[in-house]
């Protein structure tokens, strides 16, 4: 018999008391000790939550000089002075613990504009080390003393770069860049598994963004954004388990948190002062249970010191971990508790439309065709944070599918200019490209699966018809039991389908069928019609279907209904805000995370909402 460690990845914990359904969920921050100087805006920081040093930093204007060398320490509780660095600066970055670090770049105005110094503490003094190869200040930086790297930052008055350097103990060397050059952004991890959260470039308006990129020791790679734009921002933990936190986007100070499981941000517990150019002790060997915000700028120049404090259960909440209370012999599992989540509005579309195609992620979607008036080419893409208008495909569509798990590539298909079409477009980041055609048509189709492996399925006008994708070409496979059009369908690959609701000329539909790869099969039908609806998931076994026609009479009713699919069943789960018909063709999200794009509420709209589930606790049977 195998163990749950073989089936899960991880093994059955044994606690003597219940715990929260995740570390950053149950979190919060308090205030802590003081520094003794308010002069630590933009300093370096290293260490951990209860042992940090404060390296460095600019001061208010009454200051002399303004940019410092003063150094302080954190026991957990309080700040003590110990020796300065060499060459006073700010917009520096640190690594290290208490006893070993290094404290990188910067800009001293006049002295040392945009530094290479590197400076080493070895628990007493610092030291002159070999300097980085290009100056530079406003980098995010993280690692140990002998084993750090920095990424990004500002090496002259308007140039942000994509630089990337590690050190080794002895010398830097320079390694891949990043794909988004970028300063005042903020890192976490090591030099073999690094993240890069946020910042702005030249470009950017407003200026902060939303960027996430991970290293794996060879390339930087976008992952999903972060959920709140924002640059002179802090961070602490660890590639699969961080935090960032506090920063700015004009006007206004943050105090926002996020949590990053490994895949995506959460927000968990903000600040109690919303702070910028604040540092974080950033030792990757803290996860996410604890951490350490100091000083910046709130309404002035702050020597405010946060704790960050999560209980300490599981190094990493996954669905599917389990618990056993030797306290009441019971057993609980970590669950996705989608019934308690709930929809929340998000930023409007540039275009009010409807029957537009969508695919992708919550955080990370495209949104392209639609009408009224008449059909459009328009394509927008949603960064998490706001939709910008990309590059148009090459004809105008309406009541057609998208078929991706991200922003920045899918498939269009589907009716063009109100006819039928064979025709599909791939969109690759910055352009569409025409591939190889459908077999059929398939207006007002739904779509599972993802850029290599998809699913096709049905249609208006009695289509039963479904087909393939590979990747290169669509192939026609076993049909549906029912025809049906404007339907809702998600799924994770060719071999795993669902499609349910929508309408054929006779009848408006609730069954529901699920594809193995082989064979479809009805299972249980939908609670309510949803005809031109909405979903998310990236699995049969989990996902969500929202909005549409509840037909009373045919497109009188716009419903908010919102139901969640478990594998076998539908459950009522919170409304939309507003109910509307007419939403993405095409699924976005999963079934815990989904987004609702524009449609006919009626009149036509441009406003989106997110459907966002959390982490819960079930209690099991065992035997």
């Amino acid at each position: 018999m195998a163990k749950y460690s073989d089936i899960k990845g991880f093994t059955v914990q044994t606690l003597s008391t219940d715990t929260v359904a995740s570390q950053a969920e149950g979190g919060s921050w308090a205030t802590g000790g003081s520094l003794n100087s308010t002069g630590h805006a933009s300093a370096g920081g290293s260490g951990s939550y209860n042992a940090a040093l404060a390296i460095g930093g600019e001061g208010p204007p009454s200051f002399s000089p303004r940019y410092i060398g003063l150094t302080e320490q954190y026991n957990g509780s309080s700040w003590s002075e110990v020796n300065d660095l060499n060459a006073n600066r700010a917009f520096m970055g640190a690594a290290g613990t208490t006893t070993a670090s290094i404290a990188s770049g910067g800009n001293n105005p006049g002295v040392y504009p945009n530094s290479a110094l590197n400076e080493s503490w070895n628990g007493s003094t610092w030291t002159e080390v070999n300097d980085l190869n290009v100056g530079n200040k406003q980098f995010g930086q993280a690692g140990t003393a002998t084993a750090a790297f920095e990424v990004g930052g500002n090496n002259a008055s308007t140039s942000y770069v994509s630089t990337h350097e590690q050190w080794d103990g002895t010398n830097w060397t320079e390694s891949g860049d990043i794909n988004t050059g970028r300063a005042w952004g903020t890192s976490f991890g090591t030099t073999t598994a690094a993240m890069y959260a946020g910042g702005r470039t030249s470009s950017s308006t407003p200026p902060g963004v939303a960027n996430v990129e991970s290293w794996n020791g060879s390339a930087w790679t976008e992952v999903n954004d972060l959920n709140q734009a924002r640059y002179s921002t802090s961070s602490s933990g660890i590639q699969t388990n961080g935090l960032v936190f506090s920063g700015y986007q004009p006007p206004n100070n943050l105090s926002k948190t996020e949590a990053f499981d490994g895949t995506s941000f959460t927000e968990v517990g903000d600040l109690g002062t919303a702070v910028r150019d604040a540092q974080g002790a950033n030792n990757p060997s803290q996860g996410i249970s604890n951490a350490l915000s100091f000083g910046g700028f709130s309404t002035a120049y702050s020597s405010v010191t946060e704790t960050w404090t999560a209980p300490s259960v599981f190094s990493k909440i996954t669905e599917g971990q389990l618990f056993f209370n030797s306290t009441t012999n019971t057993f609980k599992e970590t669950i996705m508790d989608v019934p308690a989540g709930t929809w929340a509005s998000s930023p409007s579309m540039n275009e009010a439309r409807g029957a537009r195609g969508s695919f992708g992620t919550a955080p990370s979607n495209m949104a392209f065709g639609g009408y009224p008036p008449g059909h459009t080419e328009n394509a927008e893409v949603f960064n998490g944070t706001s939709w910008t208008e990309v590059t148009e495909m090459s004809q105008p569509r309406a009541e057609r599918a998208g078929m991706g798990n991200s922003g920045s590539s899918g498939y269009a298909l589907g009716t063009v200019l109100g006819s039928p079409t064979k025709a599909v477009e791939n969109w690759n980041g910055s352009s569409w490209t025409e591939v190889n055609d459908l077999n059929d048509n398939h207006p007002t189709a739904c779509v599972a699966g993802n850029v290599s492996s998809g699913l096709v399925i049905a249609g208006e006008g009695g289509n039963t018809a479904v087909e393939t994708w590979d990747g290169t070409n669509f192939t026609e496979t076993t049909e549906l039991n029912t025809s049906r059009g404007k339907a809702i369908g998600f799924g994770a690959s060719a071999t795993d389908g669902l499609i349910a609701g929508g309408f054929s000329p006779s009848s408006y539909h609730k069954n529901t069928e699920l594809w193995d790869g082989t064979t479809w099969t009805e299972v249980n039908d939908m609670n309510t019609f949803h005809q031109s609806g909405g979903s998310g998931g990236t699995s049969s076994g989990f996902g969500l279907g929202f909005g549409g026609d509840e037909q009373t009479p045919p497109g009188a009713t716009r419903t908010a209904n919102t139901e969640s699919w478990n594998g076998t069943s539908w459950t009522e789960v919170n409304n939309m805000g507003t109910g509307r018909m007419d939403l993405n063709y095409g699924y976005i999200g999963t079934g815990s995370n989904s987004m609702a794009l524009g449609g006919d509420t009626p009149p036509y709209v441009a406003t989106t909402e997110t459907f966002t589930a959390n982490l819960g606790n079930k209690t099991i049977s065992s035997s």
